[in-house]
């Protein structure tokens, strides 16, 4: 054998020990990298807490523990590193790393997001959680990804009504009121009932009804509790017996970031983010039952939306806020008709 040909046996040799070490495989998850998450909710730890919270960090943990340690996260609870509305562009700029975020919050920039907080469209979390593998969920994935953003965990919320006065059941009893809705959608079928519309996010709700600003507020039960809201709130309606106000609050990524990581991490990354639905799913019907005692406790009066009040804001919702959504651009409208067609699935 020649010198070229066994030098060329023996470098063969040794990269393929390299490629078999422990020290190779552990540089498939590369450089040690530190990303941040951004909500705008209370913190807490991983047992205790706004499960919103408890949730980021359950994600960070088991990331790190899986990519051992070459993952490393920080977390940023109550708009502490940005406010609410500046994380959407952030994230598709790349210079935020991870957000959970009411996805209508960004709605103003992106009009497909408001279909995450459309009146009377989901109304139960097993219609919502069958999105993320029906049409209507790769759509809205698909539309996400060219705008620059990764859906990490699917998270469904379900929300109730905390009113300054009574209860509000049905779409007259907001006639006349300050209410706030949430997104541009809810916002018109509130106003086709009567109602003048109050924009804010949910952490600035405490304080816009304490001084009266407010009368009413619909967010998620969740929020009902961790902003306090029965500290301003005489009545409250559940999500118990259903709600036209279910709201997808998820986990996203910068998809810039995520571009940027081995495919060890990005499997690590989705694979975590997947199995962490099921607590989300069970920690907000928790919420929805444990938000009945918190207020009856503070002395409010606690009424559940009934059948015939949910189909009434149905029937409102159905010809304004669905039909303007749908009229606003070509995904708008792909995007309605592919969630009419789950309803029709049930």
């Amino acid at each position: 054998m020649s010198v070229i040909n066994r030098s060329f046996t023996t470098r063969r040799a040794m990269l393929g020990a390299i490629a078999t070490s422990p020290l190779w495989m552990q540089s498939a998850w590369a450089q040690a990298s530190n990303l941040r998450i951004s909500h705008q909710f209370p913190g807490g730890s991983i047992a205790q807490g706004d499960f919103r919270d408890r949730l980021c960090r359950m994600f960070a943990a088991e990331v790190e523990k899986r990519t051992r340690g070459s993952l490393k996260f920080s977390i940023h609870p109550g708009s502490s590193l940005m406010q609410p509305n500046a994380q959407f562009g952030a994230l598709r700029s790349g210079s935020l790393d991870m957000a959970l975020v009411p996805l209508s919050y960004a709605g103003s920039e992106a009009p497909e997001a408001n279909i995450g907080l459309m009146p009377a469209l989901v109304t139960s979390y097993d219609q919502g959680y069958g999105w993320k593998n029906a049409p209507v969920g790769r759509e809205l994935a698909r539309i996400l990804g060219e705008q620059g953003l990764v859906i990490v965990s699917w998270i469904w919320q379900a929300g109730g009504v905390a009113s300054r006065g009574a209860p509000i059941l049905n779409p007259g009893d907001v006639r006349g009121l300050k209410v706030r809705g949430g997104s541009r959608e809810m916002d018109m079928l509130l106003q086709d009932a009567g109602a003048t519309v109050v924009s804010l996010p949910s952490n600035e709700i405490h304080a816009a009804m304490r001084s009266g600003a407010l009368d009413a507020a619909l967010t998620s039960s969740t929020s009902l509790i961790s902003f306090r809201l029965q500290e301003t709130a005489r009545s409250l309606t559940t999500a118990r017996g259903g709600s036209y106000w279910f709201m997808f609050e998820p986990l996203l990524m910068s998809r810039t970031v995520f571009e940027r990581l081995p495919k060890p991490q990005q499997e690590a990354i989705l694979k975590v983010g997947a199995d962490l639905e099921q607590f989300a799913m069970k920690m907000a019907r928790v919420d929805d039952a444990e938000v009945v005692s918190v207020y009856r406790g503070a002395g409010a009066r606690v009424v559940d939306l009934t059948p015939e009040a949910l189909r009434g804001w149905q029937a409102v919702a159905r010809n304004t806020a669905w039909k303007d959504f749908a009229a606003r651009n070509s995904n708008c409208a792909k995007l309605m008709a592919l969630a009419e067609q789950s309803i029709a699935a049930l």
